[in-house]
């Protein structure tokens, strides 16, 4: 079930899952939440090293932005970050995590599905992502998803390379 609320006005969505690890929840997402962002991330295991507050507040400052966190039970346990590129036409999604225990229910699929349509919405032609050769769980959402691989940043290990990865919206 997903309800809107003004249509993106207020951001709240609401998705109802079942799950053999949890009994039915509802997962609310919403906006401009940095300091529970900042809860989940650095909760996330796969992250060398974790963004500060401020690194998070000067990237989004100055551009159009959309800060997303998902909530169980009103504990903050996944979030996505994007902000507008310099051309104005595409949409970088920087950064996103669920944590373990809430992984495999859907939660990174619907903040980006959020994010997508919010994307459209304002116009965007392309939402754009960088991910590391590790991070094999996202590259699998990814091109899930319908995003197509750019290139590649070359990096030494290979797991540390970086994969630039576009959806057309």
């Amino acid at each position: 079930m997903l309800l809107i609320k003004n249509g993106f006005n207020i951001f709240n969505f609401v998705f109802i899952f079942n799950s053999s690890l949890m009994k039915k929840f509802k997962i609310k997402i919403k906006e401009d939440c940095l300091e529970d962002a900042l809860l989940v991330s650095i909760q996330i295991p796969e992250f060398d090293a974790v963004y500060s507050k401020s690194e998070y507040e000067n990237r989004l400052k100055d551009a159009k932005h959309l800060l997303l966190t998902a909530y169980v039970k009103n504990k903050p346990v996944g979030f996505k970050i994007g902000y507008e590129t310099t051309s104005k036409q595409n949409f970088y999604s920087w950064m996103g995590g669920v944590l373990p225990k809430y992984r495999q229910l859907g939660i990174a699929a619907k903040l980006s599905e959020f994010q997508e349509q919010w994307a459209t919405k304002a116009g965007y032609l392309r939402i754009l992502v960088k991910t590391r050769n590790k991070h094999k769980a996202m590259i699998k959402l990814l091109q899930k998803r319908g995003f197509i691989q750019m290139g590649i940043i070359p990096y030494d290990p290979d797991e540390e390379s970086r994969i630039l990865y576009e959806k057309k919206l």
